[in-house]
C-alpha cells in the first residue's frame, strides 16, 4: 500500500522517505513556477498514474473545471501528458526528471539575458579588477567572457584563434555570439585565415578590416567589451582580463584611431 503525502515527505511503494529537512515539496515546486494548485494537481497525478481530470481534481481538492485549466498549463510545460480511452480524456504525470529539463530551459533563458543584465550593471564606483588565465582552456574562458556584455565588441585578432583553439570552438563561439546579437568590429592581418574570416562578415554580424601582416605582425589578440579589456597570448598560452572603466574607455579610443587608419 502506498503511504501518502503529508507533503513534506515523498511517497513510495516501500514507505515514506524524507524529502528535505524542514522543507515541503510544494516549496521546491514553487521554484519551478508552480502555484499551490499546480503542485496539488501535479502531485496527485504523480500518485494516481493515468486518471481522469475528475479523479485528479478530487485527489487535489480543487474544482474539476479548474483542474482542466491547470492540466492544460502543465501539459504545455511538459510535466503532464494525456491519452484517450474511448471518448474519455485521461491524464498522467511525466517522469519527475522532466523538472530537470524545465530547470535547464530556465537556465538557458537566464544565460541569454545575462549580456543585457551585465550591460546595465552599474560599475562606475568599482575598483579595477585583473584576472589571469593559463593554458588553452584558460584562453577559451577569456573568449567566453567576451560574450558577457550586450553591445558591440571591438577586437584586434590573429589567425591563432583558429589554428590554436580549433575551428570547432570558433564555430561554437560565433553561434553563441550571434544568438546574443553581439556585433563585432575586428582589425586583423591579411593572412589567408583572416581573409577567409572576412568573407563571412555579413553572415556573422561582423566587420573586418585588414592590415599588412608585414607591417603589423600582431602576436596577441585584444578584445574590448563594456568596461573590460582582454589580452590573449597564444605563444605563452595565457590571458588577462582587466575590468576598468577608465582603461577600457581609453583603449576603445585607440581602437577607433586604428579602425580609421585600417579603413584607408
Amino acid at each position: 500500500m502506498i503511504k501518502c503525502l503529508p507533503r513534506s515527505v515523498l511517497c513510495s511503494t516501500t514507505g515514506v522517505k524524507v524529502l528535505l529537512p524542514g522543507m515541503k515539496i510544494e516549496e521546491i515546486l514553487s521554484q519551478f513556477g508552480l502555484s499551490q494548485k499546480d503542485s496539488a494537481v501535479y502531485l496527485s497525478s504523480l500518485e494516481l498514474g493515468t486518471a481522469s481530470a475528475t479523479r485528479i481534481a478530487r485527489k487535489a481538492g480543487i474544482k474539476r473545471t479548474t483542474s482542466y485549466d491547470i492540466l492544460e498549463e502543465l501539459m504545455e510545460r511538459g510535466l503532464i501528458g494525456q491519452t484517450q480511452k474511448g471518448k474519455k480524456r485521461l491524464f498522467y504525470a511525466g517522469e519527475p526528471e522532466e523538472l530537470l529539463k524545465l530547470l535547464d530551459r530556465k537556465k538557458e533563458q537566464l544565460m541569454e539575458a545575462m549580456p543585457i543584465l551585465k550591460s546595465i550593471y552599474n560599475t562606475a564606483g568599482a575598483k579595477p579588477k585583473i584576472r589571469y588565465y593559463e593554458g588553452i582552456e584558460g584562453l577559451k574562458e577569456v573568449y567566453r567572457d567576451t560574450l558577457s556584455y550586450y553591445g558591440e565588441l571591438s577586437a584586434f585578432i590573429t589567425e591563432n584563434v583558429i589554428t590554436k583553439l580549433g575551428q570547432t570552438f570558433v564555430n561554437e563561439y560565433k553561434a553563441k555570439r550571434k544568438r546574443a546579437k553581439i556585433s563585432v568590429r575586428v582589425i586583423g592581418p591579411d593572412t589567408p585565415e583572416i581573409i577567409e574570416y572576412k568573407k563571412l562578415d555579413k553572415k556573422d554580424l561582423q566587420q573586418t578590416r585588414l592590415v599588412s601582416q608585414e607591417k603589423f605582425p600582431f602576436s596577441i589578440e585584444m578584445n574590448i567589451y563594456g568596461n573590460k579589456l582582454a589580452f590573449m597570448s597564444f605563444k605563452e598560452e595565457m590571458g588577462v582580463i582587466i575590468e576598468s572603466n577608465e582603461i577600457a574607455k581609453n583603449m576603445k579610443l585607440l581602437f577607433e584611431l586604428a579602425w580609421k587608419g585600417a579603413g584607408k
